[in-house]
């Protein structure tokens, strides 16, 4: 641990450094400014992309139609500019110094067809990458990928996780059936769980329940609010937090400047009552803009007891100072409500995989997210964001969580019981969550001189306060939606705890990008971290006879104060091989906070161990990616993260599921991406028709080198299959398009000793053992005319039983089945002007 004087002169070192970078920065040589504008009348038009080959930078021009494209190379380069419902245009200029050129964009003839404005841009697109720099963000050494909403093919009205996400390399996803009210996503061995491993945003923002102490996502924005979504691995950590997982950013959707009005409704239809409807409107009035949606969603869900209902609200309010200032006042809303229909057993799941074993389950959320922005441009080369953000949200679960064998052990958590007329007489468990949390973000970027090269630096502070409380006790004997606490009805209740997380977070950070050579360039950072994770709170230790009766009740007091501080640091590199092939490698610390749920928490499935400490390590990546003319683009990557303290679950002498630090792992793999335009490859202006294909694969090892528990040493790391693999074929003919994709998952081990699945009358039952290897088959078809657009499709094919998840508490405990074959259609109308 640092002490306040040691951390204090951390701080004043790596500020005088920045600082003094800061001072002697100078504008970059070579540097191309201009405006983007309507040819007939001059009217500015924003979000138009420009992108240059040679530096393979791609920048939007803002609100007022400027765009800057910085560190360019002397000699020719080859821009290209797409705005949507405008003709591209590509230019070659030859750069000796900083030049402007302003672009004057014609409108597409109106009898173009819409799939023709898409391949044209596909043309120059056919990957969305991340550019080195965009705003106050430095991408450059990272590995970086880019979902585009508008061109996944699939079932997006439900998050669909395996579909939205079928281009990213190596994604570990749970898939529940609750209308993908929630993402669960992991990737290279992190648990997948709410997509906990992963620093999650919107807009740029924290999400999440709580960064360090609980980051957990209960919020995820419906897809189609989304523009695109930004995944950022490795070296990510540095400017984004401590997370092992990196960057998951969603984008939501806005009206360019040069519209006036948009409005569309879309209206979806599937499978055991499922409807889903999600509106959306843009005006853009002066200097001001407003950007807005409402989502609701409910279904009966796959399984019997699995209803659920969602309402979910956004609105963004935008005003534009000056030409170089502009404020930003976002709000979101989330409120839904899910019934979980229980975990099955490994035979349950076997004989009837659509079994729900419980009817009073409910799991309830209420999500309210602000966040003011205010950006401002002191030139051509210099960016400054400030974000001020807040939470106020509330995470309510109830329901009986004994383990999916009941063995009468405990008359109260390991026996669901019921009176002669099948009314349930024992009370239900009850954990009430609220989070309040607040944050400021500020990142000041500059593109400078150093001697006779170019670079640029990034200097940045975070801070974070929470003030979080969790309650948990008896709940009522009913079957409903019911989160009060009833501790004067049943005071012997064994569950009750009561504790507050006053967390806080500083921070420092920064990176650098030294163009050592045209083509060469290293990126170095560092991140400062002061931690302060405490809990305060009680809870009730009660014990009970041989007979079931309570013998004493005893309060309990449980204080911690984990105090922590320290430096990570990164390297990043990129090699610019030609203009269609880049090499880039990154090595970076990482570390992951302990939770407050691995403080304190009481589950009847598992126990804590109270001396858990935090996760620290490295990852690595290695990355080759480029493009082979218009046909084929390729990113082939290796990768390596170290893992020390790594938390996960084993079982101890008595056989109880403890969480633990269960020792050092280390899992290595390569990802394989690659798409291409087969039709291309014997007709390469073929415009008409376009059948394209995609692969997407991981191969990953894994093993724990050192552990102090019995059997984990040698033991493949849990939540990894070898094998990752998703693709898919889609033929397009003018505004038809038909897809097809596969995935499959090997199988993979849920806990670090590698249990297999528990014998027949085992409590454990459903919740030990492996997830087994799985494959999947889905269909879509998409049809547009005019304002209207038809989707329509069937997921799960082959109608295949399988479960990506065993779940240990919520929304099991046991075997969480994946949807069978289901369909859904949806319609969607659009109006701009």
């Amino acid at each position: 641990m640092t002490s306040a004087s040691s951390i204090h002169r951390i701080i004043l070192l790596i500020s005088s450094v920045l600082l003094s970078l800061f001072a002697s920065a100078q504008t970059a040589q070579f540097t191309l400014t201009g405006t983007t504008a309507q040819a007939s009348d001059g009217q500015v038009i924003s979000g138009v992309e420009i992108y240059d080959e040679q530096s393979q930078q791609l920048v939007n021009s803002d609100a007022n139609g400027n765009y800057t494209l910085v560190s360019l190379k002397p000699g020719q380069h080859t821009i290209t500019v797409f705005a949507d419902a405008y003709q591209l245009q590509t230019i070659t200029l030859d750069l000796t110094q900083d030049q402007t050129y302003n672009f004057k964009l014609t409108p597409l003839s109106l009898d173009l067809d819409g799939i023709d404005i898409v391949a044209k841009r596909e043309e120059f697109f056919a990957i969305k990458r991340l550019a080195d720099i965009e705003g106050t963000s430095i991408f450059a050494g990272k590995k970086t990928e880019v979902v585009v909403i508008d061109k996944i093919k699939g079932n997006i009205a439900n998050n669909n996780g395996r579909q939205v996400y079928a281009q990213v390399s190596g994604l570990n996803i749970y898939e529940g059936n609750d209308g993908g009210l929630q993402l669960n996503i992991g990737g290279r061995g992190l648990d997948p769980n709410r997509t906990s491993n992963f620093n999650t945003r919107q807009n740029g923002y924290d999400i999440s329940a709580d960064v360090l102490g609980y980051p957990e996502s209960y919020y995820t924005p419906p897809t189609e609010a989304i523009s695109e979504v930004r995944i950022i691995r490795g070296a990510s950590s540095l400017q984004y937090g401590t997370q092992f997982g990196g960057l998951i950013d969603f984008r939501l959707r806005q009206l360019p400047s040069y519209k006036k009005l948009h409005l569309s409704t879309s209206q979806t239809i599937s499978s055991w009552g499922g409807y889903s409807t999600h509106n959306s409107v843009g005006i853009n009035k002066g200097a001001v803009s407003f950007n807005g949606f409402y989502n609701y969603k409910r279904g009966d869900g796959y399984r019997d007891n699995s209803d659920y209902n969602s309402h979910n609200a956004f609105g963004a309010l935008e005003w534009r100072l000056t030409d170089k200032s502009k404020v930003k006042l976002e709000y979101t809303y989330l409120n839904y409500l899910a019934q979980q229909a229980g975990g099955l057993t490994d035979e349950q799941f076997e004989e009837t995989p659509r079994l729900s074993t419980r009817n009073r389950n409910w799991f309830g959320v209420n999500w309210q997210l602000y966040n003011l922005r205010f950006s401002h441009k002191f030139n051509s080369q210099a960016l400054l964001d400030i974000s001020i953000f807040g939470l106020n949200a509330s995470r309510k679960t109830v329901g009986f969580r004994g383990n999916p064998i009941t063995l009468n052990q405990n008359p109260i958590t390991d026996l669901d019981e019921q009176d002669a007329s099948g009314n349930f007489i024992s009370p239900r468990d009850v954990i009430d969550d609220q989070f309040r949390n607040y944050g400021a973000e500020l990142k000041f970027l500059n593109n400078y001189s150093l001697g006779d090269k170019r670079a640029t630096f990034l200097i940045g502070s975070k801070f974070f306060k929470s003030n979080n409380t969790s309650l948990q006790g008896p709940g009522s004997t009913g079957v409903d939606a019911n989160f009060d606490i009833l501790t004067e009805e049943f005071p012997d209740y064994p569950n009750q705890s009561q504790f507050t997380f006053p967390n806080t977070n500083l921070a420092v950070f920064g990176e650098n990008i030294f163009y050592l050579s045209d083509k060469f360039s290293l990126i170095p950072g560092a991140r400062f971290e002061y931690i302060r994770t405490v809990s305060e709170g009680s809870f009730n230790q009660v014990n009970f006879d041989l007979a079931g009766n309570p013998i004493s009740n005893e309060i309990l007091r449980d204080d911690r104060d984990l105090t922590r501080s320290f430096l990570l640091l990164g390297l990043g590199a990129k090699y610019q091989i030609s203009d269609r092939l880049q090499f880039i490698a990154n090595l970076s610390q990482n570390y992951r906070s302990v939770t407050f749920s691995d403080i304190r928490v009481v589950n009847p499935t598992f126990i804590v161990d109270p001396n858990i400490v935090d996760e620290r390590g490295f990852t690595a990546d290695m990355s080759i990616r480029g493009r082979l003319k218009n046909i084929l683009s390729y990113d082939l990557t290796a990768f390596s993260v170290l893992y020390s303290d790594r938390i996960g679950i084993v079982l101890d002498d008595r056989a109880n599921r403890v969480r633990t630090n269960i020792g050092t792992a280390l899992i290595s793999g390569t990802e394989i991406f690659f798409s291409s335009n087969l039709l291309r490859w014997w007709k390469p202006d073929q415009r008409q028709h376009k059948l394209s294909v995609f692969m997407n694969g991981a191969f990953t090892i894994s093993e724990y080198l050192s552990s102090e528990e019995n059997n984990v040493e040698g033991r493949q790391v849990e939540f990894i299959p070898t094998v990752n693999i998703k693709t898919g074929l889609t033929y397009e003919f003018k505004n038809f398009s038909a897809s097809y994709q596969w995935t499959y998952l090997s199988s993979q081990f849920t806990d670090a000793q590698n249990s297999e699945r528990a014998g027949s009358g085992d409590q454990r039952s459903g919740i030990i053992g492996p997830i087994p290897a799985y494959g999947i088959s889905d269909l879509t078809f998409t049809y547009k005319w005019k304002q209207f657009s038809l989707n329509s499709g069937i997921n799960n094919l082959l109608d295949n039983d399988y479960f990506t998840r065993r779940a240990t508490g919520y929304p099991g405990p046991g075997i969480i089945p994946s949807d069978g074959r289901s369909f859904f259609v949806g319609l969607k109308y659009t109006f701009e002007k």
